[in-house]
C-alpha cells in the first residue's frame, strides 16, 4: 500500500501551550507554543508594532508608496530574504523556499496604500502628512505580512515556494490588476493565493472565511445634466437641471427595490450632487452633476442595474426637456472565494485558532476589493481577521477618521499566512524541529 499523505492537524489547547501535530505515518510529534506560528511570532510584537506605526505616521497613496516600500525592503534585506520591486509601480514580491524542494507554490498578498482623508487624532503615531491617513489597516497588512516573512525565512517549515506580494494601490487605483499587466503570475508562479483584511467587527482571535462572494463589485456613476439657465425668478423661462437631478435621485432608489430579487443583494447610491453657486441665490444653473456607486455580487446584476440606469437617467432628463448622460465605470469586479480554498484556509484557522473562533457565516460586505483580480486568475480565500478590542479606536469602522489597527492582532494575521504555507506546501518528511 502507497504511502497515505495528509495535512498536518494541530490541536492548540487552551491551558497548555502546546500543539500536536499527527503526521501521516502515525508518528507523533510535540512542539511548545514557541513553535506555534503565532506564538513563535508574538516574541517580536515590540517590534512589529513600532514598525507598523511608523508606517501608519507616513502615509502614502497609490502608486505613490515609495517610503513604504523602501521600509518593507530594507527589511527583506535585513533578514536575507530575495524581493523584487518595481512591479506594478510601487509593488514587490518576496520569494520564501521552504526546506525541502517541491514544484508547488503558493501565494500571500497584503495591500499598502493609505486613503486620501484627514486624521482625526491626537495618538503619537499619528499621520504626520495633512489630508493622508491610514484608515483601512493597510499599515498593519503589510507589517503582518512581512512579520510572516521573517517567521517563513526563519522557520522554512515547508516544501516549495512561497511568495509573498505586496500591493500597492488598492484603495480605488487599480494596483493589483497593475501588478498582473506587469506579468506577476508568469513571473512568480503561485498555484493558489490568499489574503486577509482586519475586521472591527470581529473579537481579537476569531477569523471570518466562507465560500463564494465576500466583497462586492464596485462600480462608479458619473451624470451629467444639461438645462437652461436663467433668473430664478423666472423658472418658467428655464429647464432647471436641479429639478431633474432631483427626480433622478428618486427614481434611481427604484432599481434594487423594484428591479432586483429580494434574494440578491445591490446598492446604488448617489452620494454626491455640484449644482450652481451657492453664492447666486437667484440664478438657476444650466448643468448639474450628480456621482455614486453601484454595488453587486453578480455580473448579471451588475449588467441589469447599469442598463436600468442609462434608460432611467435618458428618461427622466428627456420628461422635463433636459439631456443627461450616464458615464459608468467598472473599477473592482466581485471578491468571490474558491470554494476548496475556504474550506482549506478555514481548516488551518481551525488548528491555529480553535474551531469555535472560525466564523462561517459572516456575511459578505458591500465594500470591494482589488484582490478580485488575483482570484480571478488563480483560485484562493480571502478572510476577516478581527482587530476589535477594548478601547474605542478599535471598535471603530474602516475609513473613520479616528480609526487606528489594532497592534494586538499582529501575531494573529502573520501567524496564520504562515499557517496557511506550512499546511499548504508540508514537508514532506513531516519533520518540523529540524534546525537548519
Amino acid at each position: 500500500m502507497g504511502a497515505l499523505r495528509l495535512s498536518p492537524v494541530a490541536v492548540m489547547f487552551k491551558h497548555v501551550a502546546a500543539t500536536v501535530i499527527v503526521l501521516a505515518t502515525g508518528f507523533c510529534t510535540m512542539f511548545f507554543s514557541s513553535d506555534h506560528p503565532i506564538e513563535y511570532i508574538r516574541r517580536w510584537q515590540d517590534d512589529y508594532t513600532r514598525f507598523r506605526r511608523d508606517l501608519h505616521a507616513h502615509p502614502e497613496l497609490g502608486f505613490e508608496e515609495h517610503r513604504t516600500a523602501q521600509r518593507i525592503s530594507e527589511r527583506l534585506t535585513a533578514l536575507g530574504i530575495e524581493h523584487h520591486t518595481g512591479i506594478g509601480k510601487t509593488g514587490m514580491v518576496a520569494v520564501i523556499r521552504g526546506r525541502e524542494a517541491s514544484p508547488h507554490s503558493m501565494g500571500l498578498r497584503a495591500d499598502m496604500d493609505a486613503l486620501p482623508m484627514q486624521e482625526e487624532s491626537s495618538r503619537p503615531h499619528a499621520s504626520t502628512v495633512p489630508g493622508r491617513m491610514h484608515g483601512c489597516g493597510h499599515d498593519g497588512h503589510a507589517t503582518m505580512l512581512l512579520a510572516c516573512a521573517h517567521y517563513l525565512q526563519e522557520t522554512r517549515r515547508f516544501a516549495g515556494t512561497a511568495y509573498l506580494i505586496f500591493q500597492p494601490a488598492e484603495e480605488g487605483r487599480g494596483g493589483g490588476k497593475a501588478m498582473l499587466a506587469d506579468g506577476l503570475f508568469e513571473r512568480f508562479p503561485v498555484e493558489r493565493i490568499f489574503a486577509l483584511h482586519n475586521w472591527p467587527g470581529l473579537p481579537v482571535g476569531k477569523v471570518a472565511v466562507h465560500s463564494g462572494p465576500v466583497m462586492a463589485a464596485c462600480d462608479y456613476v458619473t451624470i451629467d445634466i444639461e438645462g437652461c439657465g436663467g433668473h430664478g425668478a423666472h423658472p418658467h423661462l428655464t429647464v432647471d437641471p436641479v429639478l431633474v437631478a432631483g427626480h433622478i435621485i428618486t427614481a434611481v432608489q427604484s432599481i434594487v427595490s423594484r428591479n432586483i430579487s429580494p434574494f440578491d443583494h445591490a446598492v446604488v447610491s448617489l452620494c454626491g450632487m455640484q449644482a450652481g453657486n451657492m453664492d447666486a441665490k437667484n440664478v438657476v444653473p444650466r448643468t448639474a452633476r450628480l456621482v455614486g456607486t453601484v454595488r453587486t455580487f453578480h455580473a448579471e446584476t451588475q449588467e441589469w442595474i447599469e442598463a436600468r440606469l442609462r434608460e432611467l437617467v435618458v428618461s427622466v432628463a428627456s420628461g422635463f426637456g433636459a439631456k443627461a448622460t450616464l458615464r459608468y465605470d467598472r473599477i473592482d469586479p466581485a471578491t468571490i472565494n474558491d470554494a476548496q480554498q475556504a474550506r482549506f484556509a478555514a481548516r488551518v484557522a481551525a488548528q491555529l485558532l480553535g474551531e469555535e473562533n472560525v466564523v462561517h457565516d459572516l456575511e459578505p460586505s458591500m465594500g470591494a476589493e482589488d484582490f478580485s483580480y488575483m482570484l480571478q486568475k488563480k483560485p484562493g480565500a480571502y478572510l476577516r481577521l478581527g482587530q476589535g478590542g477594548s478601547g474605542e479606536r478599535h471598535g471603530l469602522f474602516l475609513h473613520n477618521s479616528r480609526y487606528d489597527f489594532n497592534d494586538e492582532v499582529i501575531p494573529y494575521g502573520a501567524g496564520l499566512l504562515a499557517g496557511l504555507v506550512e499546511a499548504g506546501l508540508p514537508l514532506v518528511s513531516g519533520i518540523r524541529d529540524q534546525k537548519i
